[in-house]
Parts: structure tokens; sequence; C-alpha cells
């Protein structure tokens, strides 16, 4: 992280930008620069493509024969233990951001997101196949486990020398003839896959020698429960009430009826998962990050009871308040990758005022509990439709032909009428256009 980027960690800005959504791109990105979250370069360079071209994309992945982009936008609102935030989202889908966006508003209410961390351990898998005496091989492999890691870390130099390296060394009976041996290894700002995977490989033969077996797979897993964050609102009743729901301690109520519902049903449970995932992955794919490693360690986190189960509770707090907290492996990497090649990627974490890879997991752990908030508000009061279907009313006038203002005519008059029809968006923009001409 540049010491610029530190530098405007300290500026006292504000994440409530009124009427944002309501700008067009260019105006947004200059209103950006004007409450210092962008530098000018950096607004400029949004546009468009933003210098991501074919050269970057054809050092990145294989058989590239073009570009295909996602829309980025920021969700406002956000205080982060007690620091206000932008949170950048690629992503295709109408409503998140503005769900994340509405809930971080609620959450302000009493206080923000509060969130912690577990340090940034990834774990090797070392498999040992064919071990003929297993309580023979765990009492050698124990007993070497100061070698072991001392041999680890020689390998690890130069990270050891950033203040990571090997911390522990754990072995785990599968059968009858197979041991598994788990490298935990902190690996700072990196996500570390391809280091820990070297570091499996070189330690594997000497383990095998040791446990009297043969090596099987030397890989990371995903499961990176280790390296869980933990995030946690407190939101006051009376900020939960809305149109149609003006008790707010009958909305907190419904929320409550949803997440028990989720803590009971694992078909339930798994959409209120991808309500979180909505706004973790899409953090994670506008900051250049492995979303998919991080969806499949949360969903394997969900099941490790023996039964699928929601990553968020959600419970009665103090004083009438509604108390939230989600907990998930979730593992970020702010340097190598996507965040060295994609200058897109790059402007992502500046915007978002990122210092640590342990900085970016605790704003998407924060988006993904927005998101389910708002996901479960929605469902316990006027449904989801209603929200979604207002900005898929967007999409469907664009599709017809609608460009600046008169998508938002569009738009509103579809949601009003509550018909999203094409040709409903065709004969509104007709007639917009006429009445526009004929103000001439």
């Amino acid at each position: 992280m540049s010491d610029d980027n530190v530098k405007s960690l300290k500026v006292k800005r504000s994440s409530r930008l009124s009427g944002f959504y309501r700008e067009t791109p260019e105006r947004r990105r200059k209103r950006l620069v004007e409450s210092r979250w962008l530098a000018p370069e950096d607004a400029e360079a949004c546009a468009g493509l933003g210098g991501f071209d074919e050269g970057c994309a054809d050092a990145m992945v294989e058989n590239v024969i073009g570009l295909h982009g996602l829309p980025l936008g920021v969700a406002l609102n956000f205080v982060v233990n007690g620091q206000d935030r932008l949170v950048p989202m690629a992503v295709e889908e109408p409503s998140i951001i503005a769900a994340a966006s509405y809930a971080a508003r609620l959450c302000a209410e009493g206080g923000g997101f509060t969130v912690s961390a577990d340090g940034p351990i990834t774990t090797a898998q070392v498999q040992l196949l064919d071990v003929p005496l297993l309580e023979s091989a765990e009492a050698s492999l124990r007993a070497q486990t100061p070698e072991l890691l001392a041999e680890a870390n020689a390998f690890l130099a130069n990270m050891c020398a950033r203040g990571g390296g090997a911390r522990e060394l754990e072995v785990r009976v599968l059968d009858a003839t197979t041991l598994v041996v788990h490298l935990h290894v902190d690996t700072r700002d990196a996500m570390g896959a391809n280091l820990v995977n070297s570091l499996a490989e070189h330690l594997a033969p000497r383990l095998a020698s040791l446990a009297g077996g043969r090596a099987g797979l030397k890989i990371l897993t995903n499961l990176a429960d280790r390296r869980k964050v933990y995030v946690r609102v407190k939101v006051p009743a009376s900020v939960l009430a809305s149109e149609g729901f003006p008790d707010g301690a009958v909305v907190r109520e419904g929320i409550l009826e949803a997440q028990r519902f989720a803590e009971l049903d694992p078909y339930r449970a798994v959409t209120h998962n991808k309500g979180v995932m909505n706004g973790v992955d899409a953090v994670l794919v506008a900051c250049g990050n492995d979303w998919r490693a991080v969806e499949a360690g949360a969903h394997a986190y969900a099941s490790r009871f023996g039964v699928y189960r929601p990553l968020t509770s959600w419970r009665h707090g103090p004083e009438g308040t509604l108390v939230g907290l989600l907990v998930m492996p979730l593992a970020t990497s702010t340097v190598g990758g996507a965040a060295r090649t994609h200058p897109g990627v790059q402007r992502a974490l500046k915007l978002a005022g990122v210092t640590s890879a342990v900085d970016l997991a605790g704003l998407a752990g924060a988006a993904g509990l927005a998101t389910n908030l708002a996901a479960l508000k929605a469902l316990s009061t006027e449904g989801i439709q209603k929200c979604h279907m207002a900005l898929h009313a967007r999409r469907v006038a664009a599709e017809v032909g609608a460009q600046g203002e008169l998508v938002e005519c569009v738009a509103e008059r579809l949601a009003h009428e509550r018909v999203y029809r094409p040709e409903r968006a065709r004969e509104i923009l007709a007639e917009e256009v006429r009445r526009k001409g004929a103000s001439r």
C-alpha cells in the first residue's frame, strides 16, 4: 500500500453521498473527486476499461480473444471500525449495490460495522498414503515438528523477512492407512497459494519418509478456517421502520423469524448465504481476488457441523436492538495476481483505502453482512421483488434503447405500473421522446 493511500485514510470523508444513485456515471466520478475519495487521474481512468487492455488480459489468462466487462460501482454509507469507507463492487446483478448501501446506512445508526479477523494463515495439505503404523507415524512427525518448521521457514526466507512464515504443523488421521499433514503459514498480504503449494512439494518427501508411507497430493486447502473474519452490527429497531411497516420492532421480529428459518432448513440456509455472498463476491471481484476459493470455503464452513447452516446470526440485542454477527473464512490478497497486473483492481483497492489483506477481508465481510440484512428485511416486509424489480426496470429501459435521463424516466414509469415488459418500455420511451421534443 502506497504512502498516499495510507495518508488518505486519515482524511475525514463521509461515505454518505446524497442522491448519488441519481447521477450519471460521469457526475458520480466528479463527486468522488470533490469529496476526496478519488484523485482526478484515477476518476478519469475509471471511464471505459480504465487502462485494462488485451496486453494485460493476455498476461493474466490463456487463449485471450478479447475483454469481457462487469459494472463497477461503489456501495455507500459504510462505517467500519468507526471510519467511513466506500466499498467497490463489481457485479452484474441489479439491487446488490443498492441493498448494501441501504443496509449500511441502517447499521451506521447503531455505530456501523465492528470488524476483526484472524491472522492471514494459509494452509497446505500433504497427503500421506500407505502408512503402516499410524500411531508411530504421528509420533515421529510431531517429534520432528521444530525441525520441520525450521526447514519450512528456511524455504520461506523472503516471506519470513516480511513478518510471515510457517507457524504450525498439524497431523490428522483420515483412515486406517492415511494421514494428512497441515502446514499453517502466515502469508501476510498474499493469498499464498503458490507459496504454500511449493512448500508442500518441498517438504513432502521428508514427511513421507518420517511416516513410512508415500506422498500423495500436495496442495493448499480453500477451507481457510484459520483465516476467519468476524463482523458485528447493532441496529436500532426504530430505523428498521419503513413505508407500510411503521413499527421497527415488528420488522426486527420478522428478520429474526427469517434467521430462524435458515437455522432450521438447509434449503433456506443456502439462499440465506447466497445473500451474504452477493456482497462478499462483488467486493472480491472488484479487488481482483479469488472469489471461487472464498465461496468454496464459505459453504464448507457452513456445513462444518454436518448440516448446512447460515453464516450469519441475528439476535435480540440490548434496548430492543437487532444484533448481527457474520463469521466466515475469508482469505484475501492485496499483492500479486490481479492486484499487480490489473489497473482497475489497483484503483478499486485505492478507492476502498485498503491497508492489508486482513483489512480487505473485513471490508468484504461487512458488505456480506449488509447484503444479508437488506435481503432479510425485504423478505420479511414488502418482499424481495419490489426493490429488485424496481432496479430491474432500469435494465429493461436500457434494453429498449433509452439513454441518459430517459433511462430513469422509463424505469420510474415501469416501476409505478409494475409492468416490466419490453414492449411496454418501448411505448413509454416513445411517449417520453415525443413529450421532450414537444417541450423544446
